[in-house]
């Protein structure tokens, strides 16, 4: 006789488990029976949200393109992300803090924040790599559309499993290997169409601009998930929400020091490489190597001279003029 998983004898009513018994999914019954309505809506509705802003990413950076380019500085839109994320980390933190119970060691003290912060130093590699995939996002965007980016984007779960295989010794299943295959020839069959011919983007043909940036756009972000559960799981003592606080504080930080790289070489463009710059300098040259002439090559330079300011002065008020009478 079968009673709840259980072969009873009808003789001697001696019980025996049954082998055929699913004991694995019961107790997996039992603890999804923990979870209430609100606590599984809740979950539902998180994996819902990071679907649709995942997919919304590279639509609206899509969108936010004026003719063809971005009127704005990515890196300085990274640094803002990534200052959000630590207000975020810091308030969650100090939930966590208030609620911790009696004789635990204090989160906010002191001598805890700088050991944790030694502890984590390691961080600090994938959220540079972070820094630079977070780039690579928006200049991806010059060579593809969103949908490409996305699919592109699939190819980090390939490169992931790699490099947990071979890094953590992670083992998959045939089931997981056969995903990742059918994913790897979903993509390739998505880029079989060609690219345009002859256009050219940061000196560079678009082909090779767009396999590097594919190439850093996949490998770099890969080894950063890697090298981040690597980090992140080293550290259990450490709260998840102070390890975050030193991932994006970090991340803040490159990408503050990305802003003032650009700056700089902003300046140096302006300063030493702007047409006006090469001329003045010809210029100079010539004064100084011939600062005797005879008096018509005197005429002649300042002739040249009264007429580039009056070009100049023509440009410099109104552009549009014509330069024949109409």
């Amino acid at each position: 006789m079968m009673k709840q998983g259980m072969i009873e004898c009808s003789v001697c009513h001696s019980k025996l488990v049954n082998p055929s018994a699913k004991t694995v999914s019961r107790a997996y019954d039992r603890h999804r029976s923990k979870f209430s309505k609100k606590q599984r809506a809740l979950n539902v509705l998180l994996v819902v949200g990071d679907c649709m802003l995942v997919g919304l990413q590279p639509i609206l950076v899509y969108m936010s393109k004026v003719d063809g380019k971005f009127k704005f500085s990515p890196v300085s839109v990274n640094f803002l992300t990534e200052f959000a994320k630590v207000i975020f980390a810091v308030i969650m933190l100090l939930i966590q803090a208030r609620n911790q119970k009696i004789g635990e060691k204090p989160l906010l003290s002191v001598s805890s924040f700088v050991q944790a912060a030694r502890n984590n130093v390691l961080l600090a590699v994938p959220a540079f790599l972070y820094a630079i995939n977070n780039y690579l996002k928006f200049t991806m965007q010059l060579y593809f559309n969103p949908a490409t980016v996305k699919m592109l984007s699939n190819l980090k779960v390939l490169v992931i499993a790699v490099l947990l295989k071979i890094v953590m010794k992670r083992r998959f299943s045939i089931i997981q290997w056969e995903a990742l295959a059918l994913l790897l020839i979903g993509i390739s069959i998505n880029q079989m169409r060609s690219l345009p011919e002859g256009s050219t983007a940061m000196g560079l043909p678009v082909a090779m601009g767009a396999y590097i940036y594919t190439f850093v756009f996949v490998t770099v972000p890969s080894m950063a998930s890697v090298f981040n559960e690597y980090a992140l799981k080293s550290q259990y003592d450490t709260s998840i929400y102070m390890q975050n606080l030193f991932l994006y504080g970090y991340g803040a930080i490159f990408n503050f020091l990305g802003i003032i790289a650009t700056v700089i070489i902003k300046v140096l463009k302006e300063t030493f490489f702007s047409p006006l710059a090469k001329v003045k300098e010809e210029e100079n040259g010539v004064l100084e190597l011939e600062p005797v002439q005879s008096n018509h090559r005197d005429t002649f330079v300042n002739i040249a001279a009264g007429a580039n300011e009056e070009a100049s002065h023509r440009v410099e008020s109104d552009e549009r003029r014509p330069l024949l009478p109409t």
